[in-house]
Order: structure tokens, then sequence, then C-alpha cells
């Protein structure tokens, strides 16, 4: 079975998923069983492991945004627990 998760740079500390994943669904993260708690759909981040508020987020090896709550390894990480610093940081306004 291919897993649905894939780890995009080895500095990276979520998995982007490369198909859905239904709640309840078991997989292997970092050698651990890890059940999926809640639906998460392609293109969506899922914690490599335990996530607290203010940790960076790693993807592609380079920080794309905070955590603002904690998450365990297998959580969603998205809207509802991070912000992006990557939007603000790249506007017009920011370079002048």
């Amino acid at each position: 079975m291919i897993t649905p998760l894939i780890l995009l740079h080895p500095d990276d500390n979520v998995l982007v998923c490369r198909a859905p994943i239904a709640a309840g669904f078991e997989t292997v993260i970092d050698g651990d069983t890890v059940t999926i708690p809640a639906a998460i759909e392609v293109g969506h981040k899922v914690a490599r492991g335990d996530l607290q508020a203010g940790d960076k987020i790693l993807k592609y090896g380079a920080p794309i945004g905070s955590m603002t709550a904690d998450a365990k390894r297998g959580d969603h990480v998205h809207l509802h627990n991070m912000k992006s610093d990557y939007i603000p940081s790249h506007t017009r306004k920011a370079v002048s």
C-alpha cells in the first residue's frame, strides 16, 4: 500500500496529503503507527510529530507559518491551528 502522505524535505515537520484520508485511517509516520483523527483533503498538511503553539511550520525545508495551537502527530495542520507567515511577508507593502 502506498501511503497517502509524503515528506517533501527531510527537515519538514509536516507531511503533505496526496490522497484523501478518512478520519480513523491508520498510517505509519516515522516508524510509528498513527491514527489520523480527522478527515484530510489532498494538499493539506499533517503534523509529522507533536507541535506546540508558536512552533514554526517547515514545508520544503522552509518556514511557511506558525502554530497557533498544539497539535499531536497525525493532526491536521491548517488555518484552524496555524497562521501563515508567508503571505504577509511577500506583499508589495512588505517591500516598501
